[in-house]
């Protein structure tokens, strides 16, 4: 599975919303390749439902899906994998329930959780938020030496989170960043498609790759 991140630069995460199914389809057909529902406010019963509809729409752009937090809802929404941070389900945990084809990240944000990661049973880490978000309230931001220390460090795809728009895509990038996690920048755009595309296009260019 980290093989098949490699190559994949633009991960959404996104709480529900009235709009899920083609505020989804927009983002994928702008150039999103990883999705991620994020919805702490969900019941159970409800995020399984509304992970199934998100899972449809990126089964059939060939997509994976992920679910934060909840190995036990991925597991019962038909979910690609899930993603966990430092104070859920253990890495290890989330394997043992998901199983070895699915997909597991972890969120690290200081070296010594990079450090331990680095040998944790997952596909990717993330690193971040670099400034402070509004999604992680009271979370300080890790700055970009952080982001150059994770893609030093780790053996596995790192995605970066925190404030990723077009205009900061190259200095992340020229910290070391190849993988980006956008929230705000598409999930309040009225246009996501274009949104995505912007974003899209100015990682491409960052990176000098199609």
């Amino acid at each position: 599975m980290s093989s098949a991140l490699a190559e994949r630069r633009l991960y959404l995460c996104t709480p529900d919303r009235r709009d899920l199914a083609d505020f989804v389809a927009a983002c994928l057909a702008g150039g999103v390749d990883v999705v991620q529902l994020r919805d702490p406010q969900l019941e159970a019963k409800e995020l399984v439902a509304r992970s199934r509809v998100i899972r449809e729409v990126c089964a059939a752009a060939g997509v994976p899906f992920i679910v934060n937090d909840r190995p036990d809802v991925a597991l019962e929404a038909g979910a690609d994998g899930v993603h966990v941070g430092q104070d859920d389900v253990a890495p290890a945990t989330a394997r043992q329930i998901l199983g070895d084809g699915a997909i597991v990240g972890l969120s690290t944000h200081a070296p010594a959780e990079l450090e331990a990661a680095v040998h944790a049973p997952v596909d990717y880490l993330s690193a971040g938020p670099v400034e402070p978000t509004p999604t992680k309230p009271g979370r300080p931001g890790t700055g970009l030496a952080y982001v150059t220390l994770a893609n030093r460090r780790a053996d596995k795809p790192v995605f970066v989170t925190g404030g990723v728009t077009p205009e900061r895509v190259p200095e992340l990038a020229a910290a070391g960043a190849r993988h980006f996690v956008v929230v705000r920048y598409l999930t309040e755009s009225d246009r996501p498609e274009a949104a995505a595309r912007a974003l899209r296009g100015a990682i491409e260019e960052a990176l000098g790759s199609s």
